[in-house]
């Protein structure tokens, strides 16, 4: 029996899919049992990641639990670290967790630092384990582009080996059912590391309209995105995500896709356009 977290996200729905189709026993963690797919599969509702009874509770006689991380929070790691003695009391046996490419304790990208430490306390529980660390999405490159069709960050020069959520969830259901991934930790990248220019040109081709980068100064960025009105946390994320592209911790590319699913990975043109949502709002303005 396989636990999955996040079964109603885009990685975990995915996933579900694919065990689903290979009639694997599944059992969906979810906050709400209506958004649950619809899959014949067991569904157990907990409060979420600080909800240790309820996790225990729905992970009892489960082997194995795809852990996909938690929303960005100031206390994310330990939302992680609920989830991971509640897996070790309920009897878990392996925990595959969607980690983040450079994760590090210094890493650039402030979020990757949540994903490196939720990978030592994984480590240290004793049980066994597969990190995944993907990139950013490339559905996600889409939106980085405003309504003006305009992507502005503090990513200079530097280029982000981004993949495909399909991919990703390819890998994850894999390395779940498949014993010789045991311990490994595994880039999960497209098939190339582009700049931003090249994204831009990219979605240019395929929407139709002008797009363009404009590097920005950390201090543009910060002073740009505070006007969300989100938190400083929150803030320093996202800039640092384009930095972290600047240094070149993004930029590595590697063969998981092919060497655990036996397929390429798909490309930012692929995306664009099987998935058109994702750039919707740069069609041009003329367009009906």
């Amino acid at each position: 029996m396989i636990a999955l977290t996040g079964a109603t996200g885009a990685i975990g729905s995915r996933v579900a899919r694919l065990l689903a189709e290979q009639d694997q026993p599944l059992r969906l963690l979810v906050r709400d049992a209506t958004r649950a797919p619809q899959l014949g599969a067991e569904v157990a509702v907990f409060a979420g990641y600080t909800d240790g009874d309820g996790a225990r509770a729905g992970l009892r006689g489960c082997d194995t639990m795809l852990l996909v991380s938690g929303r960005e929070s100031p206390d994310r790691v330990g939302e992680h670290r609920a989830m991971v003695e509640a897996a070790g009391d309920a009897g878990v046996r392996k925990i595959v967790y969607l980690s983040f490419q450079g994760a590090a304790p210094e890493a650039t990208f402030t979020f990757a630092r949540d994903h490196f430490h939720t990978e030592q306390l994984i480590a240290s529980s004793g049980l066994d384990h597969v990190f995944l660390r993907d990139s950013l999405y490339l559905s996600a490159l889409a939106g980085l582009a405003g309504d003006d069709g305009v992507i502005r960050g503090p990513a200079g020069d530097g280029a982000v080996a981004a993949v495909s959520h399909d991919d990703v969830a390819a890998v994850a259901a894999r390395v779940l059912v498949e014993a010789r991934w045991q311990g490994a930790t595994l880039d999960v990248t497209g098939p190339a590391a582009l700049t931003l220019t090249e994204v831009a040109a990219e979605l240019s081709s395929v929407s139709g309209r002008e797009v363009r980068y404009i590097p920005e100064s950390e201090d543009e960025a910060y002073a740009s995105r505070r006007g969300y009105g989100a938190p400083d946390f929150e803030v320093t994320g996202w800039v640092s995500s384009y930095q972290a592209i600047a240094n070149g911790e993004v930029a590595t590319v590697s063969d998981t896709v092919e060497q655990v699913t036996g397929r390429s990975p798909q490309s930012l043109r692929d995306v664009l356009r099987t998935d058109p949502g994702c750039w919707a709002h740069l069609a041009p303005r003329d367009a009906p």
